[in-house]
């Protein structure tokens, strides 16, 4: 085979592939298709397309808050990493993670609970009408839908792809029970990347 060097045509040819694999995104619309490639070419695999669940408002909630320079918060510093950070600068959008947090750090301690579920507290309550991304930890998504469902959160879109065996796929189904803008896939499958990739198709349709 030739070995394409440029960085945009291996996205482009990248992208001709996933379409040819996969002819039922052509039903999509435009935004939720433009998220399940770019999870699809961030992940490698093919079969994340059919696990991939959207709440009908998430792709315009999720536009209009990046539109207005609305904040985000990721529970993990590798999402947060994975951001294109001249589209967050162009659009004026800053991207919090409290997870180091020294008062986050002391207090999980003192609680004998995950650093992610006090960052969520800490953190969930101060984005409102943002986007709030967990691309790691299951009891991350749980504490923030509980937040959302007493009224103590009210962010414009969560992106949930926690990933593992412990918690994260029925923390997803909880997410998708809400009556909120979300994204996530099914299942144990997720993280990191794929919560980075989908913030980053929001980053470049909007």
């Amino acid at each position: 085979m030739q070995l394409i060097t440029n960085p945009r045509a291996i996205e482009e040819q990248s992208m001709r592939i996933i379409e040819d694999h996969l002819p039922d995104l052509a039903r999509l619309p435009a935004g939720e298709r433009a998220i399940v490639k770019r999870v699809v070419h961030t992940t490698g695999d093919l079969s994340c397309a059919q696990l991939m669940r959207f709440h009908p408002r998430a792709v315009e909630s999720g536009l209009s808050a990046l539109r207005a320079g609305k904040p985000i918060l990721t529970d993990v510093n590798m999402v947060r990493s994975g951001l294109i950070k001249d589209r967050l600068a162009a659009l004026g959008v800053a991207v919090d993670c409290l997870i180091n947090h020294p008062e986050v750090v002391t207090r999980a301690r003192a609680r004998g609970t995950t650093r992610a579920m006090v960052a969520m507290e800490l953190g969930a309550p101060k984005i409102e009408g943002g986007i709030i991304a967990i691309g790691n930890a299951p009891t991350a998504l749980f504490t923030l839908c509980r937040l959302i469902s007493t009224g103590q959160a009210k962010p414009a879109l969560v992106v949930g792809t926690p990933v593992g065996f412990v918690g994260a796929a029925e923390s997803k189904e909880e997410l998708i029970s809400l009556d909120i803008p979300y994204i996530t896939i099914t299942g144990t499958r997720g993280g990191s990347t794929i919560a980075a990739a989908v913030i980053n198709a929001f980053l470049l349709m909007a």
